[in-house]
């Protein structure tokens, strides 16, 4: 399934690739194409992933992302659909940033599905620009910004996106750090859907996923429906030794997904760091294929808790960062430890 040939978004990068394929592409390449609203990153001349702004979304996101062994790791649909996939959820497209409830507006459900009559309560997050790119023998950095708009047509907050993206030996790695500066007060009120999210490949989804109803934040049903699980492989474990479907609503520094497409097995990881706000993160981690981490939830995932309801007055700033790793193996508990130690050192 990893390797049917790729459609749109996928071939734009693989041609990005091809174009750098001399000498010139040698390590991490980060090449700003703001006419096709892109910014493409390949390895030693082989995709990596993109910074995808199209108009067919409703916030910015890294599409696709892809192992060192060129396995696809994201779901294609909504960006490129494949055959047997879900088409559940269209606003879970590759990796993003955002949040179901951002002063009463929802920025996380948000996608051209919603029905007209709603779309007063949703929220986009409009990619502003390229600040600037760099490349390097092992890594490679992109800065963007993008501004938080309400339904209402109202700017709240300013986002300056960074990334690194790292090569490793049979990894990649992307350290992803968001700032939001608040152009009015914004509350982010206790919510399951955020805050860094990914919709992984079919054979990520668990095998013990049978489909199912789930509510999103407005509380309207998404039925996802029963499908063949002999190619989902996919299986969760955090930091605290919580491993499948109970992952879901508990907390830990990173949650890992585990599973193989043919004779690969790969490892995704998300770790979180301890200068986030929220710490240790909720996993927001569902068999189905969404693997997200939400540290701005609580009463929504434990109900003796009380409601988080993280605050931003005007002109105040927080600053969220992750590390996602792509491992070309079976990653064991030992090594994401001593991943998330130094994660967590390089933060201070």
């Amino acid at each position: 399934m990893s390797k049917v040939a790729p459609p749109r978004f996928i071939a734009a990068l693989l041609l990005a690739a091809l174009a750098l394929g001399t000498a010139s592409a040698q390590g991490v390449q980060v090449v700003a194409r703001e006419s096709d609203r892109r910014v493409d990153v390949t390895i030693d001349g082989r995709p990596f992933t993109s910074c995808i702004w199209p108009t067919s979304l409703k916030k910015p996101v890294l599409y696709p992302l892809i192992t060192d062994e060129g396995i696809v790791v994201t779901r294609g649909f909504p960006l490129d659909p494949l055959p047997g996939e879900r088409v559940d959820h269209p606003h879970h497209a590759g990796l993003w940033f955002n949040y179901g409830n951002a002063n009463g507006f929802d920025f996380w459900n948000n996608s051209d599905a919603i029905k007209p009559e709603n779309r007063a309560m949703m929220g986009t997050i409009a990619f502003k620009k390229v600040v600037s790119t760099k490349s390097g023998p092992d890594s490679g950095e992109l800065v963007v910004e993008s501004t938080w708009i309400t339904g209402k047509d109202e700017s709240i907050l300013d986002q300056v996106t960074r990334c690194v993206f790292e090569r490793r030996s049979h990894a990649r790695v992307i350290d992803y750090q968001v700032t939001l500066r608040a152009l009015d007060r914004v509350v982010f009120k206790d919510d399951k859907e955020g805050v860094l999210g990914l919709r992984v490949a079919r054979w990520l989804e668990s095998p013990d996923e049978k489909g199912g109803v789930f509510m999103d934040a407005n509380g309207k049903a998404t039925k996802v429906s029963a499908s063949d699980t002999k190619d989902a492989t996919g299986v969760y474990l955090t930091s605290e030794g919580i491993k499948g479907p109970a992952v879901w609503s508990t907390r830990g520094r990173w949650c890992s997904l585990s599973g193989h497409t043919g004779s690969h097995p790969s490892t995704v990881v998300i770790f979180d760091n301890p200068e986030n706000p929220g710490y240790p993160t909720y996993w927001h981690a569902r068999g189905y294929g969404l693997f997200a981490a939400n540290p701005l939830g609580r009463a929504i995932f434990d109900s003796t808790k009380p409601a988080y309801n993280f605050t931003l007055e005007k002109n105040q700033a927080a600053t969220f960062r992750y590390r996602v790793v792509l491992y070309s193996y079976l990653a064991d508990a030992d090594e994401l430890n001593r991943e998330a130690d130094r994660f967590a050192a390089a933060g201070k």
